[in-house]
């Protein structure tokens, strides 16, 4: 229960700009190298820039394919699903372990919202160089919010989240460690992205939510 003991015994709050936790060594290695050898699409391979938020395999015209009804948009976003889950049994694990009662409870107390009838979604990350995210509060659907670094290329440690307060002024950088990871749940207040920076190779992450829309992963109670 790797998750689990990082956040009871190597985790730390901080309520600056807002309340969140930073924890480590919450992945194995095995979860930490699926991570790394996720086949995940290069934008700038699809003449595509980056537009400041995630959901760039959805929404604006310019991102699909070019068909007027909007047509299929290309896939740019790696969750792990029950589908591909063969290709991440060290993940699948992991989200194993989000969905034990045990954990989830633990969790439903440090951020004081109720996770018993709740999803895990978790979704491999790889941004390059270009990316950028604006300031944004994630949509109250998810409750609990927060990645996990995976930085075995020596980027920066400057290419963590940065948290910003009311007036969108950035307060904090969070490292961006090796196996080190943040949560914090949804609120009107809690202020996050990450500026425009220089990434050498690849900035991994893994996504890690509880939400209330059905994904596979249905906690367990």
């Amino acid at each position: 229960m790797s998750f689990l003991n990082s956040i009871k015994n190597n985790s730390k709050k901080y309520e600056t700009p807002f309340d969140h936790w930073e924890y480590s060594n919450a992945l194995s290695d095995g979860a930490i190298e699926e991570i790394i050898k996720a086949d995940i699409p290069n934008l700038s391979e699809h003449n595509l820039n980056y537009d400041g938020t995630r959901a760039i395999d959805g929404g604006a015209a310019e991102f699909r394919e070019g068909i007027s009804s909007g047509g299929k948009a290309i896939k740019f976003r790696c969750f792990v699903t029950k589908e591909n889950s063969l290709q991440f049994p060290n993940l699948v694990k992991f989200i194993n372990e989000l969905q034990s009662k045990e954990t989830f409870e633990t969790i439903s107390k440090m951020i004081n919202k109720d996770l018993s009838n709740s999803y895990v979604r978790v979704e491999v990350i790889c941004d390059r160089e270009g990316f950028w995210l604006k300031p944004h509060c994630d949509i109250k659907e998810k409750l609990m919010s927060g990645l996990i670094f995976v930085n075995k290329t020596n980027e920066s440690e400057d290419l963590g989240t940065d948290f910003y307060n009311e007036k969108l002024e950035k307060v904090k950088t969070l490292p961006y460690r090796n196996n080190y990871g943040y949560l914090f749940t949804s609120g009107p207040n809690t202020w996050h992205g990450m500026e425009k920076k220089s990434i050498l190779k690849e900035r991994r992450c893994l996504q890690v939510n509880y939400v209330t829309f059905e994904t596979d992963w249905k906690v367990n109670n």
